[in-house]
């Protein structure tokens, strides 16, 4: 998101990935859950780094010809096994080489006979047939694992954020995105202060899932073609805000969602949470920033009206108190009457009287960098909110379509039901996140997705065509960090494909009838059920709740639904 929400608050369990990216217990981690200079400080670290051979030709023999000690270092933790390590090397390999990275080190440490990664001559030859395709990526040695378990490696990929003396300022479960990176960059001279002072102000970066191709520069948003946006901001308060950010990101035309605090005691600048819970008067408050071109302020608070119980005073889910109360706060006079438009309309479903709060916004300061994107970091973090209903299209439509109703699971099975879908407007229709992993084969950041930790029942269907592909019956917790199945609905509603990509021999798959990209298929899947894993992307699917299967066009797939086996294996 920023400099200021890189790293999870909560401890990391000790675990280490196997080949295919699970995650099983790892005996030897030492340090585990280790994320900021204020739990570890190794000194020693530097001159580790400096010291391990480096593996890619013309860069120097190790480290030390690549690491400048008088500049910050950024170290990509990453293996072979790893397909969203091996899909984004390219990515790293272009910020060394950036000059907007000048002042920090960028390397990269693959760690052979660890973590099931390969042994070190196995390592070295598979490196060699494609080193020539990042020729400015320097790649160090360290098969004595020591730097993956001094500093709390588990998961792939993974970075550290290094001062210049060395010191861990932060350790990174999973990729870096582009923003953090370039957030990161623009702090280099400073030795990261904002990201060591533990808090810091949203810039340069956007955090919307559905708009992935945002970039922004001071106050103006940008969208892939360069042109700025449309952009206009109201700030909603729904109890907990790490679940009402991770919801509003998800909706499409929602350009950037950033947790804070508003409308409090006004004599007091910038609070800290702690000030917020002991009775600041502050809520709990999320900035939305959204296309106006692509979405009105009254769709805007229809989502948020979906997952609020807005006749609870001061209470949402399990949490109570002022700074949980329900609030729409606006900076423009010109809101007002659409807001109090909204609300009257939604008082007529209700018996009790709606207790929203409706003000201009007095006071609004961003909360502390480890409640950003929190839900993102902690996957399993309590959240009051459905956040599957950000992706819900209108009832009984997919993708601008009417499903026909059916009778039988062979007709709802059926291709041609699925076919008529408009593949040029795919981008219209598709956030672009959803684009570049079903028609570019790309893969979303692991953990990234809510579909990873959901296990409420329903049917997964294609993003593309709403072709059902797989039963929350057999979705299983695989720990590998995407959505993970034991089969698909049936077999005939996939495709498998050869992938030998980046050097190596896996099993793509893909949707039957709109040919998406899904993800790929292992043999490491739990014994009982089949054995296989079917690891696939959440943006490449549509959740359909059980409860809106049959207005959905799915009917006669409800009685599939049975109890998940949630536990990993």
């Amino acid at each position: 998101m920023y400099v200021g929400c890189l790293c999870s608050a909560g401890l990391l369990a000790a675990c280490q990935p196997n080949e295919a990216g699970r995650q099983v217990d790892n005996p030897d981690a030492t340090n585990a859950g280790i994320t900021s200079s204020r739990d570890m400080l190794p000194s020693d670290t530097l001159l580790r780094l400096q010291a391990l051979p480096q593996l890619t030709e013309g860069l120097g023999k190790n480290g030390a010809a690549v690491i400048d000690k008088d500049k910050p270092t950024l170290v990509k933790f990453w293996a072979n096994w790893c397909p969203l390590c091996l899909g984004t090397l390219e990515e790293t390999e272009a910020w060394r080489t950036d000059p907007r990275f000048d002042g920090l080190n960028v390397v990269t440490v693959a760690s052979p006979g660890h973590l099931n990664e390969k042994n070190t001559a196995d390592f070295t030859a598979w490196y060699q047939g494609v080193q020539k395709d990042f020729a400015n990526l320097p790649v160090l040695i360290d098969d004595t694992g020591t730097l993956i378990n001094q500093l709390g490696v588990q998961v792939y990929p993974s970075w550290a954020i290094l001062d210049k003396q060395g010191n861990l300022v932060q350790l990174v479960k999973g990729n870096l995105t582009a923003e953090q990176a370039y957030a990161l960059a623009d702090n280099a001279d400073n030795d990261f202060a904002e990201l060591k002072a533990g808090k810091a102000k949203p810039e340069g970066a956007v955090t919307s899932t559905a708009m992935k191709d945002v970039k922004k520069q001071g106050d103006v948003y940008y969208n892939a073609q360069g042109k700025p946006i449309n952009t206009r901001t109201i700030y909603l308060a729904g109890g907990c805000f790490w679940g009402v950010e991770a919801y509003m990101e998800r909706v499409a035309g929602v350009v950037d969602a950033v947790s804070g605090y508003a409308n409090g005691d006004p004599k007091l600048k910038d609070p800290s949470y702690e000030q917020v819970i002991d009775g600041s008067g502050h809520a709990e408050t999320v900035k939305v920033t959204y296309d106006a071109d692509r979405i009105d302020l009254e769709t805007v608070l229809d989502y948020y009206f979906r997952v609020i119980d807005p006749t609870s005073m001061n209470k949402q889910g399990n949490d109570r108190g002022v700074q949980y109360r329900t609030g729409i706060y606006y900076t423009d006079a010109k809101d007002k009457d659409i807001i109090e438009r909204v609300i009257a309309q939604k008082q007529q479903d209700y018996t009790q009287a709606i207790v929203v709060e409706d003000k201009p916004l007095d006071n609004f300061y961003f909360a502390e960098m480890y409640h950003q994107d929190y839900l993102a970091k902690n996957p399993n973090g309590y959240c009051h909110i459905d956040l599957s209903l950000a992706d819900d299209k209108p009832e009984g439509q997919l993708s601008g379509r009417t499903l026909a109703p059916v009778s039988s699971v062979a007709d709802t099975l059926k291709p041609k039901r699925y076919a008529n879908y408009d593949k040029n407007a795919l981008k219209d229709t598709l956030t672009q996140a959803q684009y570049d992993i079903t028609q570019k084969a790309g893969t979303e950041r692991a953990f990234s997705h809510e579909y990873d930790h959901l296990f409420a029942p329903g049917v997964y269907v294609d993003v593309v065509s709403g072709e059902p592909l797989f039963l929350s019956t057999d979705k299983y917790d695989s720990g590998c960090g995407w959505p993970s199945f034991t089969k698909p609905i049936d077999p005939q509603v996939i495709t498998e494909h050869k992938d030998k990509s980046f050097n190596m021999t896996r099993i793509e798959v893909r949707s039957r009838v709109a040919d998406s990209h899904l993800g790929h298929v292992f043999d490491d899947g739990p014994k009982d059920r089949g054995g296989l894993r079917y690891c696939i992307n959440g943006g490449a699917l549509q959740f359909i709740p059980v409860s809106r299967m049959a207005q959905s066009g799915y009917a006669p797939l409800v009685p599939l639904i049975k109890d998940s086996k949630t536990a990993s294996t």
